[in-house]
């Protein structure tokens, strides 16, 4: 297929012939042919066109064990044939395409204002400027976040390496840097950077789904199915393949260029063909792999959950395309889930249709603050309309019914003209109360907060991938960590063995121990491990050895070590491609197996793993002479009473070392593994120690403070996890806990039928602390069941620490996923939220701390930003409506609405988080976006403001004794008296800036302002500016300019707020029962529409039939109940989460004022039978419980 579509081909691209010339044995064309072939037809192709992997290496001039030479003139050579290994990513969007962007939005706004006489223009170009201010400085932040996100993604790129070999060292290179002809080492859980042909592998299994949407793993080896390819996931085993294609050659590469990613006039020229030969890939090009170069996605300035396809418009090639790519592909997270959960329809066919569907679903519902903005924005614009309705409204009657009722003037037509522009007036002035109510400002506060904390984050090792999680982890209520490398160093060392018979307390002299178990330990050791584990010399003299590779490993071979002897002679003597047969280590197996063929022919395996697992294989074991004695069941009790159980309860983690000789003929069937890791006669037990992080303890008491719940999921013994658990502070001995292992696990939460419960999961979940010997599949089934709970009246908001590729359906499952950035795999990564760069737990603490700030700055805006809302609303409306003009004019308003905007948005986002934000409990998901206290300080301040603003509109001419400014003709200059109370007005507002610093009612609100310079020169920069408006604004800004002693007077009151704010503070909130469900996230409005049509296909008819009965339950009541205190009773009513189970009752103690609230007896009985559970059923029948409930209301 590939040669016949790529025959007109070669005509075109005969340059490329040139490259035989160039001393290479194979083009980039015949490269690329040979890549799309699969399975025995790629095999043929090698063996008959190439002769085979050794031959095409010989092409390539490069050997298949020492690699290339590593000579900068052949790699340069290389790059220029046969390409770079990079994908040229879209160029950003210029600053000035962003100007042009936000003009076109706003120049709507800007249009409103003609109609008026000679002075007109004026208004219209101050508006417009001010437009312009609006427009450049949401350019700039789009831009420079544009730019960030950018820095973000090459950060990210060059941080990713990979392990080649070059002059038979291997190194670890950035993948930018490999070339066609490289020697690349893979192994579990990594990424393919580029395509490959396999040489040699061991238990290969690849995770294809990102080029083909199989989720299936496909099992590869040499003589089956050589072909490696970029952007697919390595799942099991290890192997080393000759790079064949890199950059926009490889296949990942071919794909991204269909797409448009790279935009030279190359590629437009080639894109025909492309077309052509790529015809059977192009089908899947709905769902571009991964970019191979730009492994981990970053959530661009599009948007939160902006879809792939808008993304791509909007020139971030990498974000929304790799997102699309995570949503609609089945990533190892759908590929691992279809190996958890047995299909359960009789026809695989549908049950692969259902889990496509889900995949296709949204990752992740609205973040918690997204929700309540949302909520919070729409509550705002529909009172601002009403507001800016009523005021055109009562304008236009009052001037008609004045002129044409009252004096009884005729309409002459003569007059038209001066009516319109009295009506365009009234419409501006009705525009002006719409601006000024809607706060536009919110947006752009929550991005630069999200902006801001993002690049703080990074110096606090937290990279975050998806904006949003930043912001939702100040929410968390749950974290499930790994053990190892989180809460512990990740620096294994052996400290204890028993071996021979004798249960050695620390490392023994090798001397004492029999000889041929010695040797026999030091083979198995050196040969079932991976060979890229190895311990090097330190970097610094006197510093700790370096160890590369797998943690445990290098423990083992540390030991190696300690006992005199070295393992790379031995690795030498039998090297990689000697090894007859390898079973890698897998969650499944939790063992590692290495079978090696004797110089006598017959076969050895060594194997190594879990203690307990391992023993269990072994039916001798070595004695104190080193022969082979039978070990029976009884023996293996005991070693596990008087050996295992004591290591593990130092929290040390215990590794069994055992082998098995095979006879070679017959030849055993090696693919029958029950048969073959059988039998095994047990060497020695090694105890590794894994110090905890001695910052961790500090780190995890912080974290309960803050009422977060840590839990440790790890694959450890149950004894050592405990062990480790109670150094580092997650179980206190006396508390009530749980510390389990996977097996029982599994067993309180699953039915007879093996199903998983919801029910057993929340006997179980509350007071679980450790969970040890768990799977992959434990660890999801964990997560979710916490997510789906409805015990709490709060949601838990869970976060989860991973670093496998088996974490991968865990780390997506979670509100957000951590993945280590040391030890983490690129899977890993790549479903993670947040990456934690030094892979340390109290970095997430951080995070927590980074959460909350943000979540806090954003309600201190909004208690800014809402008093001034307020009160101009309110100005404007009483102002226009008594006086015929509003007090404060559109320029000024517009003015205002930017330093309330643009400026406190900056200011107050800005601020750096305290320690203090630890020692409070998670707000959750239904407590309100505007706290009591905020709403308290809103009013309070607002009152303070319209006192002061009103008795300067009515009364302001006599107190200054100046001309009054009110009831002026329709083009009069401007005055003194409305200069005064714009003044005043302004200065209100910047000293109530200081004011919104705090939002739980701290009485010093000046604490930490130095910390912040951005806050001290935004307040100095704005009172600068405002002078020079007052004084030389004139006619476009509606001033008239001040003496000293009114300005010193203006101050003065602005000043009056801090005063006022200390009087708030007084006030106790329980006087203030009223507003309290500003912003609040109901239930019903957590999820949206798709979201639960998506849930409904997993929820059985009768449950379907419940809830639909309940919303229209709920519905009916909602329409008719008349007091608020009935409207809290329902405010938690049905919730659509999860798969699906229902939210129960609100918090008793909610209940409980709700009831005591309502008057009437029988409301009293309405709110108890909500409030009790069984009122869920009631609900099936809405029919007849609708009647008689409906009765009881008044």
């Amino acid at each position: 297929m590939g040669d016949m579509s790529n025959s007109d081909f070669y005509a075109k691209n005969q340059r490329n012939e040139d490259n035989h010339a160039a001393g290479f044995g194979c083009s980039v064309m015949e490269l690329r042919s040979l890549m799309e072939l699969r399975g025995t037809e790629a095999v043929v192709k090698l063996q008959e066109d190439y002769g085979a992997v050794e031959g095409l290496c010989k092409r390539l001039k490069t050997s298949p064990t020492e690699g290339l030479a590593g000579v900068q003139t052949d790699l340069d050579k290389r790059r220029e044939l046969f390409g770079k290994n990079l994908i040229p990513p879209k160029k950003p969007k210029t600053f000035l395409q962003l100007t042009g962007g936000d003009a076109c939005g706003a120049a709507a706004g800007g249009v409103e204002d003609e109609g008026e006489a000679d002075a007109g223009w004026i208004e219209g170009a101050a508006i417009l400027l001010s437009v312009v201010c609006v427009v450049l400085v949401t350019a700039f932040n789009d831009w420079s976040k544009e730019k960030q996100f950018r820095g973000l993604q090459s950060r990210i790129e060059q941080e990713q390496k990979f392990q080649v070999v070059r002059g038979s060292q291997v190194i670890q290179l950035p993948v930018a840097d490999i070339v066609v002809g490289d020697i690349a080492q893979i192994k579990y859980g990594d990424l393919l950077p580029a395509d490959g042909v396999l040489i040699q592998g061991n238990d290969l299994k690849i995770d294809e789904s990102s080029l083909t949407g199989e989720s299936d793993h496909v099992k590869k080896s040499a003589d089956k199915d050589p072909m490696l390819l970029s952007g697919t996931h390595v799942m099991e085993g290890s192997g080393r393949m000759v790079v064949t294609a890199v950059g926009v050659n490889s296949q990942t590469g071919i794909i991204f260029t269909l797409l448009g990613a790279g935009v030279e006039e190359e590629e437009k020229k080639e894109k025909k063909g492309e077309a052509v030969e790529d015809g059977h890939q192009n089908t899947d090009c709905s769902h571009p792999p991964n970019h191979p170069i730009a492994t981990i996605a970053t959530d661009g300035a599009a948007g939160i959950n902006a879809p792939g396809t808008a993304s791509l418009i909007n020139g971030k090639m990498q974000d929304g395309n790799m997102e699309s790519n995570q949503i609609k592909v089945k990533k190892p997270d759908g590929a691992a889930a279809m190996e958890m959960q047995p299909l359960k329809s009789a026809e695989g066919g549908e049950a692969d249709e259902k889990e496509r569907k889900k995949v296709s679903a949204p990752k992740k519902e609205k973040s918690v603050l997204q929700g309540k903005l949302t909520k919070l924005a729409v509550q705002i614009g529909k009172a601002g309309l009403l507001m800016s309705a009523i005021t055109v409204i009562i304008l236009v009657l009052y001037f008609a019914i004045n002129n044409f009722v009252m004096e009884k003037r005729p309409w002459m037509t003569e007059c038209t003209p001066i009516y319109i522009q009295y009506f365009v007036k009234f419409f501006i002035i009705g525009v002006t109360v719409l601006v000024v109510a809607v706060p536009e400002g919110l947006p752009l506060a929550v991005t630069i907060s999200l902006a801001y904390s993002v690049k703080k984050m990074m110096k606090d090792n937290n990279l975050v991938r998806h904006l949003d999680a930043c912001e939702t982890m100040g929410n968390a209520t749950a974290i499930c960590s790994d053990k190892t490398g989180t809460l512990t160093t990740n620096r294994m060392t052996a400290v204890q063995c028993y071996i021979g018979d004798v249960h050695y307390k620390e490392i023994p002299d090798p001397g004492v121990i029999p000889p041929r178990s010695l040797d026999l330990l030091i083979n198995a050791i050196s040969i079932n491990s991976a060979y890229t584990t190895k311990i090097l010399p330190p970097d610094k003299e006197g510093g700790l050895p370096k160890q590369v590779g797998n943690k445990t490993e290098c423990g083992l071979l540390g030991l190696v070590l300690d006992l005199k002897r070295d393992y790379q002679p031995i690795r030498n003597q039998i090297p990689e491609e000697k090894l007859y047969k390898v079973y890698t280590f897998n969650s499944v197996r939790k063992s590692m197996s290495t079978v090696i063929k004797l110089p006598e022919g017959s076969f050895r395996m060594y194997s190594k793993g879990a203690s307990e697992i391992v023993l269990k294989k072994c039916s001798h074991i070595l004695n104190e002479v080193g022969e082979a004695r039978v070990f029976r069941p009884r023996d293996k009790d005991e070693m596990v009473k008087k050996v295992i159980e004591p290591m593990a309860c130092d929290g040390l983690r215990t590794i069994c070392v055992a082998y098995r000789d095979f006879a070679s003929d017959p030849e055993p069937k090696w693919d029958d593994e029950n048969n073959i890791l059988t039998d095994l006669t047990a060497i020695c037990v090694v105890g590794i120690e894994d110090p905890v992080r001695p910052e961790v303890p500090d780190a995890i008491q912080k974290c309960q403070r803050a009422g977060i719940t840590v839990r440790m999921v790890t694959g450890d013994n149950i004894n050592t996890a405990r062990a480790i658990a109670i150094k580092c502070g997650i179980i206190h001995p006396g508390e009530d806990f749980l510390c389990i292992d996977g097996k029982e696990f599994n067993r309180r939460i699953r039915n007879e039928k093996g199903e998983v419960e919801q029910e057993r999961i929340d006997k179980v979940w509350p007071k679980l602390r450790v969970l040890a010997r768990s799977s992959p599949t434990d660890k999801h089934t964990l997560v979710k069941g916490i997510i789906d709970s409805t015990m709490a009246d709060q949601r838990q908001v869970v976060a989860v620490t991973g670093d496998g590729t088996n974490d991968g359906p865990a780390l997506k499952k979670a509100d957000v996923g951590f993945a280590m950035g040391i030890a983490g795999t690129d899977v890993a990564k790549e479903a993670s939220d947040i990456i934690l760069t030094d892979d340390n737990f109290s970095s997430i603490v951080k995070a927590v701390m980074w959460g909350r700030n943000v979540y806090d700055s954003i309600s201190k805006f909004l208690q800014f930003q809402l008093t001034v809302n307020v009160v101009a609303v309110i100005v404007a409306f009483t102002g226009a409506c008594i006086t015929q003009d509003s007090p404060l004019k559109a320029v000024q308003m517009l003015w205002v609405n930017l330093i309330m905007d643009t400026f406190a948005s900056l200011a107050l986002a800005t601020e750096p988080p305290t320690e203090a934000l630890l020692r409070r409990k998670p707000y959750g998901r239904n407590k309100p976006l505007i706290s009591s206290t905020m709403t308290k300080n809103i009013l309070g301040h607002a009152v303070y403001q319209l006192i002061l603003i009103f008795t300067l509109l009515f009364a302001g001419e006599k107190i200054f004794d100046i001309d009054s400014g009110r009831n002026a003709p329709l083009h009069s200059p401007p005055s003194e008296h409305y200069t005064i109370i714009f003044n005043t007005f302004v200065m209100m507002q910047l000293f109530n800036e200081i004011n919104a610093r705090k939002i739980h009612g701290e009485r010093n609100v000046f604490d930490g302002i130095f910390r912040n310079p951005i806050f001290c020169s935004i307040v100095f920069g704005t009172f600068a500016i405002q002078i020079v408006i007052v004084q030389f604004g004139g006619k476009p800004f509606s001033c008239q300019p001040l003496s000293l002693e009114k300005w010193l007077w203006c101050v003065f009151l602005g000043l009056g707020e801090l005063v006022w704010g200390q009087v708030i503070v007084t006030i106790p909130n329980s006087h203030l029962r009223f507003l309290r469900r500003a912003g609040q996230l109901t239930h019903k409005d957590e999820l949206p529409e798709e979201d639960v049509n998506e849930e409904n296909e997993e929820i059985d008819h009768a449950e379907r039939e419940l809830r639909r009965g309940q919303i229209l339950w709920f519905r009916g009541l909602n329409r008719i109940q008349t007091q608020i205190e009935v409207v809290n009773t329902f405010k938690s009513g049905t919730s659509f989460q999860g798969a699906g189970a229902l939210r129960r009752q609100s918090s008793t103690t909610s209940q409980n004022q709700d009831v005591t609230n309502v008057s009437s007896p029988s409301h009293v009985s309405l709110s108890n039978a909500l409030s009790s559970p069984t009122s869920t059923t009631a609900a099936t029948a809405p029919s007849t419980t609708g009647h008689s409930s409906c009765e009881c209301i008044p």
